[in-house]
């Protein structure tokens, strides 16, 4: 069988529906728990002598730092867009340290806007139950947006760019912190077509865009000053930190007599085969991405 056979196969059993991902994250949250006390649902940023290898938070933070870093926004009653949200942990990371902006965040998941908006009490943020293809925001109204490992349960697709660009004030900024292929889909071969197919299905992503391809579509949109950093080896110590996030995870429940859900079992193997296709870096790379209206 061909590789691009064994590719369409496959394919036909991703499922990425908004049904799927809501569950996912309703679900999945205890498990994000583990992994960040402040929630952060992605990956980390390594600097040697700022950040801790064996602190996950000190990483994690630092990712959120490095977004809102580029962003530049003004700071002063400043509105700010997550595209993807999660409960909140980028959010609160921005209001702390930002304490003049707004920021309004964007989630499928009912059970994150209820207990997210919780945590964001007595601080100017707001969690909405939104799909980032269309959201209520006005045209040209938004200061900067970002999306930390949220598009890619789109695909990265043409659609949750437009719309990003849709609601930015003209100059106003983009940051996409993310993991992309640096080959189409059809060009991986087995072994890492096998990693991703099994990380879209253990994390319901629809797929993961070719960075070349999210380059051009910014373009064809109308986005300007376009940079794409490649911090994969930034990235890098965080995700080897799964492995041992997840052997304290099934303990933690064991030692409580307590099942492992069947979500949360998705989502382990979806953390794994994260770190599997991380050492595919000539098919898959961490990158984040900056781009101007």
């Amino acid at each position: 069988m061909s590789t691009i056979s064994i590719t369409e196969r496959l394919r036909q059993k991703r499922s990425a529906s908004k049904q799927n991902i809501t569950t996912f994250y309703d679900e999945a949250t205890e498990d994000y728990e583990f992994w960040s006390k402040d929630f952060n649902m992605h990956f980390g940023y390594y600097i040697p002598f700022k950040t801790s290898l064996f602190k996950r938070d000190t990483m994690l933070n630092e990712m959120n730092h490095q977004v809102f870093d580029r962003l530049q926004a003004p700071k002063r009653n400043s509105l700010v867009v997550d595209l993807g949200c999660g409960i909140g942990g980028t959010m609160r990371y921005g209001l702390r340290k930002h304490p003049l902006l707004r920021i309004i965040g964007i989630t499928l998941s009912p059970f994150q806007v209820r207990e997210g908006n919780k945590r964001l009490t007595n601080m100017n943020g707001l969690i909405l139950e939104e799909n980032y293809h269309n959201t209520s925001f006005k045209n040209n109204s938004v200061d900067a947006a970002y999306a930390i490992e949220s598009l890619c349960h789109s695909g990265h697709n043409y659609l949750a760019l437009k719309e990003a660009h849709r609601i930015l004030k003209p100059g106003a900024r983009l940051v996409i912190a993310d993991a992309f292929l640096k080959k189409e889909e059809a060009q991986l071969c087995v072994g890492s077509n096998y990693c991703y197919e099994q990380l879209c299905q253990g994390w319901s992503l629809q797929g993961l865009g070719s960075i070349q391809q999210v380059q051009n579509r910014l373009k064809e949109l109308g986005f300007s000053k376009i940079t794409i950093n490649n911090v994969s080896h930034r990235v890098a110590p965080s995700v080897l930190h799964v492995p041992f996030a997840i052997i304290g995870f099934m303990l933690k429940k064991l030692f409580k007599k307590q099942s492992l859900k069947p979500q949360s079992i998705k989502n382990l193997k979806g953390s794994l085969f994260a770190l599997l296709s991380g050492l595919h870096f000539k098919s898959f790379g961490y990158y984040i991405i900056t781009a101007e209206k």
